[in-house]
């Protein structure tokens, strides 16, 4: 891999991670509103997007032979993360939401091994297990039963998040391009989340109208910079810059929302993006 294509890799990743952070400040904004409902208007403003960029940059609408499959794991296991996310996100402090989605690198590493056949180090495996018991600060089972059910749910976001970039990543081998991903996946998500608006439809104010198109909006900034991203780089490059969105997130909820995480939240925060620095100093040590 060249240099300049892993700068550019970790340049996207930080932008995404500002751009998600936002999106999650905007659907908290958005208040007491369905978690599907949410995610169909932040979809809806990526689908107008991607098509505007795919226009732009004259890319068919047509997938690429040996990808199809993996745009379609990548938009079904990428809905999945975004419906469980969002839920999180409305019943946690955007904080410890964010941090339970940023298990997806780990997971990552664990399909990476079944999807790509890439080896799992020991060191790798170490970490991966670390980041899961610090998760367990943030889940509390047993200890706030009010948290733990979202905060699982969180989780999941996290593991299909991680299967979705996983698939990001095989689909742009075979000649995907990142514009023509993200209109898939939003199309998918947004068509998947129509039947559930129908029959359980909360009407909104415009402010909450505004909320979720700048939610929407936010999220297409993240989301063409993660493909972009996972596109230059593999998610071993990447991982540990992807921790920014905490800090954004946590400064987002403290600034607007008077979010303080509690010493317990804090402490999974430091072992997961612990678990997350080791594991890229060991693999940069062994590259050298």
């Amino acid at each position: 891999m060249k240099i300049n294509e892993k700068y550019k890799g970790i340049f996207y990743i930080i932008l995404a991670a500002f751009g998600f952070a936002f999106m999650n400040l905007f659907v908290k904004l958005a208040g007491d509103l369905p978690a599907i409902e949410k995610s169909f208007f932040r979809n809806l403003v990526a689908v107008f997007f991607a098509f505007v960029v795919m226009k732009k940059e004259h890319i068919a609408f047509s997938i690429p032979k040996g990808s199809g499959k993996y745009i379609f794991f990548r938009s079904l296991f990428g809905t999945i993360g975004i419906f469980a996310n969002f839920y999180a996100i409305g019943k946690l402090y955007i904080a410890d939401a964010s941090m339970l989605n940023k298990l997806s690198p780990f997971f990552a590493i664990i399909f990476s091994y079944f999807l790509l056949k890439e080896k799992i180090q020991p060191y790798q495996l170490i970490c991966v297990i670390t980041a899961f018991i610090g998760a367990l600060f943030i889940l509390r089972p047993g200890f706030d039963s009010v948290a733990t059910l979202p905060a699982f749910i969180g989780m999941i976001g996290g593991m299909g998040a991680g299967l979705a970039y996983t698939n990001v990543r095989i689909a742009s081998k075979h000649g995907a391009p990142g514009p023509l991903i993200v209109f898939c996946f939003s199309v998918f998500s947004c068509l998947c989340a129509v039947p559930f608006i129908i029959v359980d439809h909360q009407p909104f104010a415009w402010w909450q109208l505004a909320s979720l198109l700048m939610a929407g909006l936010s999220a297409t900034l993240g989301q063409f910079s993660i493909t972009a991203a996972y596109t230059y780089a593999p998610a071993s490059e990447l991982s540990v810059y992807d921790y920014t969105q905490i800090v954004f997130a946590a400064l987002l909820g403290i600034i607007f929302l008077g979010e303080v995480p509690d010493v317990i939240s804090i402490l999974g925060y430091l072992i997961i993006c612990g678990a997350g620095i080791v594991m890229f100093l060991i693999r940069k040590k062994k590259e050298a």
